[in-house]
Parts: structure tokens; C-alpha cells; sequence
């Protein structure tokens, strides 16, 4: 029986390692797209809502999330355009899985809220979410701003609990702006810098 395994040092082996994460960081920062998307929309729908609710004093403020369909859509159609993507890694599989995770979570959170009531509570649960999606895919990537994004959501979900509703909503876009936004546009930005 031939036996072609090769022997790795242990430097060789962590360089093999280090070269798998960034890989998977590079195809992550590719797609700082889906970060910069759901980022921007859940930020627009915060900002609308609170404006809604708080300055027009608009029983319908809920409606300014429909904006979020708009993201469905857009990301059906990116997904489909990128599906004849390269080789996907462990890390890449391991990332896709946290995310699907996540976006289940958060849409089963929905489903009881609605059927359940307690609306005011709800951002707290989303900022928690946007926390632990961030944090394993900064740890993943070894990707600080992801992480110090998750460490600061912690925080904000620590004064939520302390906060009324309105507050609560601005909280939610505080979060997605230290979780999403910068960090995709940090991720972007190391993209873009590995092919100048």
C-alpha cells in the first residue's frame, strides 16, 4: 500500500492553516457585499421606523421594514450571479452554516413576537443575534473589527434591557453600525488592498 501522505513541519502546518483562513477571509470580504446590504437596509429600516414612530407619531411605523424585502430580492439575485463560485473551504462552510443558523433564529424570533406579542423587547434579541454571528465569524477570520462589532453589540444589549422601545430602535441601528457597516466596509477595504 502506498503511502503519500506528506510529512508537515509544524510551521508548514500552520502556514497551510493561516492560508485556509485567508481564503476564506478574502471570499468573506468578497462578499462584504451581503454585510454593506443587510446592514444599510436594517439601518435605513431603524432610522425610518424611529422616525415613524417617534417624530411623525405614525401608528404604521412597523411598515417602514418591509424594506427588508428589498434585501431578499437583491440577495437572490447576487446569490445567483456568484453561484459559479471557486472551491469553497471548511471555514467557508463553517461561516455560510453560522449565518443560515442566524438568519433562521432571527426569523423564527420574528414569527413569535408576532404570534406572541412584546414588540419593545425584540431589538435587544436581534442586537444579541447580530453579536454571536459577528463574533465567531471575527474569531473565524481572526478578523478584530467583527469581534470588537460583537463586543460592543454585548454591551448595547446590556443598556437595552434598561431602555424604553423608542430607545431601543436606535440601539438596534447603533448595533448594526458597529456589527455590519464598519466592518464591511473594513472588510472591503482589505479586499481591495490585496489586489492593488
Amino acid at each position: 500500500m502506498d503511502n503519500n501522505t506528506e510529512n508537515f513541519s509544524p510551521e508548514e502546518s500552520l502556514q497551510i492553516i493561516q492560508n485556509m483562513i485567508d481564503k476564506a477571509k478574502d471570499s468573506v470580504a468578497d462578499k462584504s457585499f451581503y454585510f454593506l446590504l443587510w446592514g444599510w437596509l436594517v439601518f435605513i429600516g431603524a432610522l425610518l421606523q424611529y422616525t415613524l414612530k417617534v417624530i411623525v407619531r405614525s401608528e404604521a411605523h412597523p411598515i417602514a421594514w418591509n424594506i427588508m424585502f428589498l434585501g431578499f430580492i437583491i440577495s437572490i439575485f447576487h446569490g445567483v450571479k456568484e453561484k459559479s463560485r471557486k472551491v469553497k473551504t471548511y471555514v467557508d462552510e463553517t461561516l455560510r452554516n453560522i449565518w443560515i443558523c442566524i438568519i433562521i433564529t432571527q426569523t423564527l424570533i420574528v414569527f413569535i413576537f408576532m404570534r406572541k406579542g412584546g414588540w419593545e423587547n425584540c431589538y435587544t434579541f436581534f442586537i444579541l443575534l447580530y453579536s454571536i454571528g459577528c463574533f465567531l465569524t471575527g474569531r473565524t477570520l481572526k478578523f478584530p473589527p467583527l469581534i470588537w462589532g460583537a463586543v460592543t453589540c454585548w454591551a448595547l444589549v446590556i443598556i437595552s434591557t434598561f431602555a424604553d422601545y423608542d430607545t431601543n430602535i436606535l440601539l438596534m441601528a447603533a448595533a448594526i453600525l458597529v456589527s455590519y457597516i464598519i466592518p464591511g466596509y473594513l472588510l472591503r477595504k482589505e479586499h481591495k488592498k490585496q489586489y492593488v
